[in-house]
């Protein structure tokens, strides 16, 4: 499933990131090991402030190819190809409109909850 170095996205505390498979995983596996790589500037990565996390297969958004890569993780920074950081940024709009909708429903079901004088 996710071998050990390889690069995906995932969601790690409501955040969309880049993480590197610390390990091998299989498909057996309730977590993953992984660094995590926080946006630099555009196409690049810096490994987080709190590197390493288990996180659980769910939260993988996708997984990239080794194709998709323009230069192995190194001294804590990834570059990612144009299309692999096109696929980067649109998992992380796509993430951050399904929060606000969430919010946007919520806050509309507080503010029409409360009495009406």
């Amino acid at each position: 499933m996710l071998e050990d170095g390889c690069l995906a996205v995932a969601m790690v505390q409501r955040q969309v990131v880049l993480v590197q498979a610390a390990r091998s995983h299989t498909r057996r596996d309730s977590l993953l090991d992984v660094h995590i790589f926080i946006p630099f500037g555009p196409r690049s990565f810096l490994i987080s402030p709190v590197p390493q996390a288990r996180i659980s297969p769910r939260d993988l958004l996708t997984i990239f190819v080794a194709q998709d890569l323009m230069a192995k993780p190194t001294q804590g920074l990834v570059e990612l190809s144009t299309k692999a950081y096109a696929e980067f940024v649109e998992l992380s709009g796509m993430m951050q409109r399904k929060y606000e909708k969430i919010f946007s429903l919520w806050s509309a079901a507080a503010g029409g909850s409360g009495s009406r004088h």
